[in-house]
Parts: C-alpha cells; sequence; structure tokens
C-alpha cells in the first residue's frame, strides 16, 4: 500500500491541480479560517490552484496557540508554505490577511528572492496607514458588538455561547496582529498589485485602497466593489474572481 499522506495543517483543503501554471495563496481576515476560500478552485479557471491558508488556532488547527505578533505569524508562514512555492505563485488577502501577504512577500524578498508573481489586496488600507480602532482588549460584550457592526459573521454564531469562546480568543489575537502592527519603510517590491474595496465599506476606503500604489514598483490597479468590508461572503465574489482569473490565469 502507499504510505498515507497526512494532510498539510497550513493548506488543509488544497487539491493538487498538476496542470495548474500558478498556486494562489489565500489569507483570511481576522476571526476567519481557510474555509473561507474552500470553494474558489471550483469558480477559477483550471490554471489556477487555490491553496487556502489556514492560520494557527482554528478550523483544523484548534489545538494550536493563537498568535498575535505579525512578525512571528509572517515568519512561521514563510516556513510552512515554503515547500509549496518552487512554482509560479501569488496572494490574495482579505483585511487582515492583505497586510499578512505583503509582509509575507517581503520577508521571501529578504530570505533570497522568491516573489509572487501578483498580489491581490482586498478591503484593506495600506500597511503605513495604522489601524486605530483599539478593539483587540474590549470587554467580552463590546467586542462581540463591535463583531456584529463589522459584519461577516451571523447573528447566531455571535450569540452561539460554546462557538464564541472558540472565536473570540482568536479574533482577539487577529485585531492584535493589525492593531499592534509597525510598518517598517522598505524598498517597494517588484510584484504586481491589484486592490479590491466595497463601495460601502468604511474600513477601507478608495483613497487607502489607492494607497498601495507606492509599495510596488510593479503595475498597480484598483477595482471597487458593491458591497461592504465582508464582500467576498456576497455575490460580489464573483466579480473579484473574474477580475483575479483574468489578471493570473
Amino acid at each position: 500500500m502507499p504510505p498515507v499522506t497526512k494532510p498539510d495543517p497550513w493548506l488543509p483543503y488544497r487539491r493538487p491541480r498538476p496542470g495548474a501554471r500558478v498556486r494562489l495563496f489565500c489569507f483570511p481576515f481576522a476571526g476567519g479560517g481557510a474555509s473561507a476560500y474552500r470553494t474558489w478552485q471550483d469558480e477559477l479557471p483550471a490554471s489556477i490552484e487555490v491553496c487556502a491558508v489556514q492560520l494557527p488556532a482554528r478550523e483544523n488547527r484548534l489545538g494550536d496557540a493563537p498568535v498575535g505578533d505579525m512578525a512571528r505569524l509572517v515568519s512561521m508562514i514563510a516556513d510552512g508554505l515554503h515547500a509549496h512555492l518552487a512554482q509560479p505563485f501569488a496572494f490574495f488577502g482579505h483585511s487582515m490577511g492583505a497586510v499578512i501577504s505583503f509582509e509575507l512577500a517581503r520577508e521571501l524578498r529578504r530570505r533570497g528572492g522568491l516573489r509572487p508573481v501578483h498580489l491581490f489586496a482586498s478591503a484593506c488600507p495600506a500597511p503605513h496607514i495604522p489601524d486605530t480602532d483599539a478593539t483587540h482588549d474590549l470587554p467580552e460584550a463590546e467586542l462581540i458588538e463591535y463583531m456584529r457592526k463589522l459584519g461577516g459573521m451571523s447573528e447566531e454564531v455571535l450569540q452561539h455561547r460554546e462557538l464564541m469562546e472558540m472565536i473570540l480568543p482568536v479574533f482577539r489575537a487577529d485585531t492584535s496582529i493589525t492593531e499592534t502592527y509597525q510598518h517598517a519603510t522598505e524598498p517597494p517590491l517588484e510584484v504586481p498589485f491589484t486592490t479590491f474595496g466595497g463601495l460601502e465599506d468604511q474600513k477601507a476606503t478608495r483613497d487607502d485602497l489607492d494607497a498601495w500604489r507606492q509599495h510596488t514598483h510593479g503595475a498597480f490597479s484598483l477595482r471597487m466593489v458593491p458591497g461592504g468590508h465582508f464582500y467576498i461572503q456576497q455575490d460580489t465574489r464573483s466579480q473579484v474572481l473574474a477580475v483575479v482569473g483574468k489578471v493570473i490565469g
């Protein structure tokens, strides 16, 4: 019998596409998991293999401790994904995931020059714009109310005590990542960028998104789509994926 291959904890939903030309690594929003991107491969061209990245302390990694520091998390991701970067790859990050993907691209450059063929930053102000929300140390009731206003999580989940006991520590760690993150000046990346934003999103305005252009020497494009902060969980997702497929497919 052939040996049983253990699932990669970083890529629990990966379905290899031998004929794919590029791997698209997708990074989640605060409190989210890799399952947010589980269906994307079915909606993108066969030339793209979707690799939804699972951060510690969620879904299949509930036994791992949350990581609340950007530099430490990015170093862990770079180590964990190293074996999967042997062919052309791109990054997609939504909200917190956009900054993680940006810092990961810089970390790979520091480690020897590997770079994505494209970086897609979604619903996130440019990295040099501070996150001033200061929510990670809010009392529980106030933090849940903040999550309710932000959207992206059903009222049923927000009122489910056992689920929230698992979600809140992860959400606190994730918001700590973005709220304590201090952007360090480095040369712009030699990577083309596409940024996405929701027309009704108050957390990432058009100006916030356009400011990403200063972090690349490559081509830059900004696409605004209908919806609020979590437009990738709505029908608008098809517009986002159409752009992704056209750019790297």
